[in-house]
């Protein structure tokens, strides 16, 4: 299969790319650097570091679908995390909308399947920061694009995902690399608000897999939820951290109380089902840093 993955320096993008590498699949990977790593990159891939607006409709356009178009592209770039998007509203919305437009008439014109990163922050409101409103515009449009042209599309809505590159500090980082932060530096562990929110956590792995079972059958707008079906308080994420003192800092605006995915159509339409558990996830880091700390000693 020959794959287009837009955002694949990213940390989601990144481990999917890893993973269609070695099913043995053609790769070719857009992505600005914004949010994404070179040090992501994996050799067996392409890659055109530039903004992927800019590459499929301009200056990229004939390179990229001559001699052989794509099979399916899968549309991970995006202005990711709801905090920041508070602070550049315009640039959220033109990343993860107006983009997304873009990405839909170069498949439109190529007849290529689209596979959409959307988000689980939909559940919570569209109209509750910028981020999940620019997020459900870019899936009105898919969808749009699949009703009207017939461009085979669905979206992929993605519970709180942790794992392998996930960021541990900045504005992008996860509260799972936060955590992880803290603990390797012996620092309290700062919980937002009162700690009782919850989340479904979802290994990034899953989440990969899900994608790639979406990108084997044509969709007409179909929207799976990618989760464990299961969530926990970020009081008890933290106490799986053992021994570690934690800090409560103010609730942050725009963010939902509870996120929890129901994953039956995922599981009855895709055969998929997530393999991954968060709580073995942090045993094995502690462990990892036990290790290292006797390596130390």
């Amino acid at each position: 299969m020959k794959v287009l993955v837009t955002g694949g320096c990213g940390f989601i993008g990144s481990n999917l790319v890893d993973i269609l590498i070695s099913q043995g699949h053609d790769v070719t990977v857009i992505d600005n650097l914004v949010t994404g790593v070179q040090e992501n990159c994996n050799s067996k891939a392409s890659y055109i570091f530039d903004d992927y607006q800019k590459v499929l409709r301009d200056d990229y356009y004939n390179s990229l679908t001559d001699p052989a178009t794509f099979d399916v592209v899968f549309h991970l770039a995006a202005m990711p995390r709801i905090q920041p998007s508070f602070d550049d509203p315009l640039y959220t919305i033109d990343n993860n909308a107006y983009g997304t437009a873009i990405l839909c008439e170069f498949a439109r014109i190529n007849n290529i399947n689209i596979v959409y990163a959307g988000s689980s922050s939909f559940y919570g409101g569209v109209y509750l920061n910028p981020y999940s409103f620019s997020k459900w515009i870019g899936e009105e449009i898919c969808t749009m694009y699949s009703k009207i042209y017939d461009v085979s599309s669905c979206v992929a809505r993605f519970f709180n995902v942790y794992g392998p590159r996930h960021l541990r500090s900045g504005p992008y980082s996860t509260v799972v690399g936060v955590f992880e932060n803290q603990y390797n530096n012996g620092r309290p562990l700062t919980i937002t608000g009162d700690g009782e929110q919850r989340r479904d956590f979802t290994h990034v792995y899953d989440i990969c897999n899900g994608l790639i079972a979406m990108s084997h059958n044509k969709h007409n707008g179909a929207i799976f939820n990618l989760g464990t079906g299961k969530n926990i308080s970020i009081n008890e994420l933290a106490n799986m951290y053992e021994g570690s003192l934690v800090e409560y800092v103010f609730q942050r605006p725009g963010e939902a109380r509870e996120t929890l995915a129901d994953i039956s159509k995922t599981c009855e339409n895709l055969n998929w089902y997530p393999e991954n558990d968060l709580e073995n996830y942090v045993k094995d880091f502690i462990s990892l840093k036990d290790t290292d700390k006797l390596k130390v000693g």
